[in-house]
């Protein structure tokens, strides 16, 4: 008796048609869901590009926007660093016909305190510094009359905000005055008299005025002393 069998060389027995039929519609069942996981991930992976790449263009753009606004206009301490320098400038300038001296002393710090306190009144100014429009006297005799030296804008582009009045005053006390008059008293009235429009040496103190006045808003002025 003779019989056929169809075992396979290891020993089982090869699928049946629906078996081989059910396991590729799960073979392919399994690539469509892996192509699906694929896609989604390809989606997300985009999407996640596009937002880092919109946000760094934001950052960029607000980075541009302040670096404008820093480099757009001078810094306070600049301007009133330009603004001492105006200053001695003025003061170097009148010294001989305005002010009647053949040579002008002015204190270390006096430069540097008027620089101060011009931030000092700026600060609250919608304009600050530029917005300045500042008056430059110095005050002469004992009655305190102003003489007035030169009209300085910081920014004459600009319409000015407010109002400043620096009044310089030469030294007071000290030793200087007292050797100035101790020399003046040893010449004789010939001399006295050619040189009664020079005065030779004016030495200005470290103290001064400064009157703000809003240009914009009617208020009080305000007078500080500095020293």
């Amino acid at each position: 008796m003779s019989f056929s069998c169809d075992q396979s060389m290891d020993g089982s027995f090869p699928p049946s048609p629906a078996e081989d039929r059910s396991s590729k519609r799960l073979s392919w069942g399994h690539l469509l869901q892996r192509l699906a996981e694929i896609k989604g991930l390809n989606q997300r992976l985009s999407a996640a590009q596009d937002s880092r790449s919109e946000t760094g263009s934001v950052a960029d753009i607000s980075m541009s926007e302040s670096e404008d606004s820093v480099f757009c206009h001078p810094l306070e301490e600049t301007l009133a660093t330009e603004v001492e320098e105006t200053i001695a400038e003025i003061l170097s300038d009148t010294s001989h016909h305005v002010l009647g001296c053949s040579k002008l002393i002015l204190p270390d710090c006096l430069l540097h305190n008027i620089g101060k306190e011009l931030l000092h009144l700026a600060d609250s100014e919608p304009c600050g510094l530029r917005g300045a429009l500042i008056d430059l006297c110095v005050e002469q005799g004992d009655q305190g009359s102003l003489c007035s030296l030169d009209q300085i804008a910081v920014d004459a582009s600009l319409v000015p905000t407010f109002h400043v009045t620096l009044v310089l005053r030469p030294e007071a006390g000290g030793l200087w005055p007292k050797v100035q008059k101790l020399f003046k008293s040893k010449k004789s009235p010939q001399t006295q008299s050619a040189n009664a429009r020079h005065q030779g040496t004016l030495r200005l103190g470290a103290s001064f005025r400064a009157i703000k006045r809003k240009l914009y808003s009617s208020g009080e002025l305000v007078i500080e002393e500095c020293c």
